[in-house]
């Protein structure tokens, strides 16, 4: 029987030609990621513990993305032993208040087909968007993986996930995947690896199909992988990635799956996901008409620069309703840098957009602007866990980065081809 693209990559990794779901390996990482929260401050007492050094201060990247802006000792100090770890340790790869992990490693080439990757970070496997495999782990078996370079894995059984049709317009990644929690709930991946395919996800782009891959987390599942295709290469290419060979990383026609799931792409409306899950997914018309106080255009899944030229399409030229604030955070610096160029940045502004800094931000519940008390938020961002983004009162809706920006602009939860459909007749 032939192989999975998650066992292909996980043989590769572990020296041998091919591998058995259930199987318990020891696999070779080809790369470590680590954030200032759950990184240095985390694993430098256990690696001081163990008398040991990092295995390899080539394959480790490092990035500041939680605890930015430094507005407090605590931030200050955590910052500061990050970057006094990096330099200890001669890590070569250190992103320092650069964005947000999972945007500013693949923008930097550090991911390509084929690698074994371990992230210490739920949202980890963004990178499967790239054709490798990547996943994430807590702060003790990620101090095991700096220590040896080397993680026990269990070979996955993997879960395939067709999207056939095209999208209409204004119909985005992050609906699919809201579509998709919504249907398989979040044990839908059972903590296998799960596989993006079909004709829908050929059409996207490279940061649409790493929203997909992101939110695999979401669904429960291990990894999030799309085999890689001449997209991937043409973007690749423009971060400095050499010219690969892709032929070998994608499923063989013979491969067995845990369960397949087809969804047709042509029938997908706007979702909208209600607190506090992801999992209540729904057509947005359900939700319609629910007034919002806050609007948030951020995170690794939705303020990626293709999220901000979303959200920029629906604002040009209008001004928020009455009582709402908008909050922009753009994923990484590159993104805002490039969002100015185009003029996107100066859309937010003239619509009345507080600019916040390019970082995790209230997503994972930091900083100055958490949500108050009884406050309904629409937001871009992956999670709408109960207290996640602020008070326990609060409550937020998750839609995209079109969605977000139309309900805005109206003071309510609204369609966006609605929307636009009325601002250009």
């Amino acid at each position: 029987m032939g192989q999975t693209l998650a066992q292909k990559i996980i043989a590769k990794a572990c020296g041998k030609d091919h591998v058995i779901p259930g199987e318990v390996e020891i696999a070779n990482v080809d790369l470590a990621m680590i954030h200032d929260s759950g990184g240095p401050r985390r694993v430098k007492p256990i690696l001081e513990r163990l008398g040991v050094d990092v295995w390899s201060s080539e394959k480790i990247v490092v990035v500041t993305d939680h605890y930015v802006p430094e507005f407090n000792k605590e931030t200050k100090a955590i910052q500061k032993l990050t970057r006094e770890w990096v330099k200890a340790n001669n890590i070569q790869s250190f992103y320092d208040q650069m964005g947000i992990c999972h945007v500013v490693v693949p923008e930097n080439g550090h991911l390509k087909p084929g690698m074994f990757v371990v992230g210490g970070d739920s949202h980890s496997p963004t990178g499967g968007a790239f054709g490798a495999y990547m996943f994430g782990v807590g702060a003790t078996e990620m101090a095991g993986v700096l220590a040896t370079g080397e993680i026990w894995i269990t070979v996955p059984e993997t879960i395939k996930i067709n999207w056939s049709g095209k999208l209409n317009e204004y119909i985005t990644a992050k609906d699919m995947m809201l579509y998709t929690c919504g249907k398989l709930g979040m044990d839908g991946g059972k903590y296998q690896a799960v596989e993006f395919s079909g004709s829908t996800i050929s059409s996207l782009s490279m940061q649409e199909r790493m929203t997909l891959s992101n939110m695999t987390a979401e669904l429960g599942g291990q990894a999030g992988i799309i085999a890689p295709d001449q997209i991937t290469k043409n973007y690749l290419n423009t971060v400095g990635v050499p010219e690969i060979n892709i032929e070998h990383w994608r499923s063989d026609d013979d491969a067995y799956f845990l369960e397949s799931h087809l969804f047709d792409a042509g029938q997908l409306v706007p979702q909208v996901a209600a607190p506090h899950s992801p999992a209540n997914s729904i057509d947005i018309t359900a939700s319609k008409g629910t007034k919002v106080n806050v609007a948030y255009i951020g995170a690794c899944t939705g303020a990626k620069m293709s999220d901000l030229r979303m959200a920029a399409s629906v604002l040009k030229g209008k001004e928020l309703a009455s009582g709402v604030r908008l909050l922009v955070a753009p994923a990484s610096k590159k993104d805002q840098q490039l969002a100015k160029d185009e003029g996107i940045m100066k859309i937010f502004e003239d619509a009345g957009a507080s600019i916040l800094p390019n970082s995790c931000g209230i997503c994972a519940g930091y900083g100055s602007e958490r949500l108050g008390e009884d406050v309904v938020c629409i937001s871009s961002t992956a999670r709408n866990f109960q207290g996640r983004m602020g008070a326990l009162s609060s409550g937020v809706y998750l839609g995209s980065p079109y969605t977000v920006a139309a309900s805005a602009i109206a003071g309510e939860i609204s369609d966006p081809r609605n929307f636009i459909e009325t601002k250009n007749d």
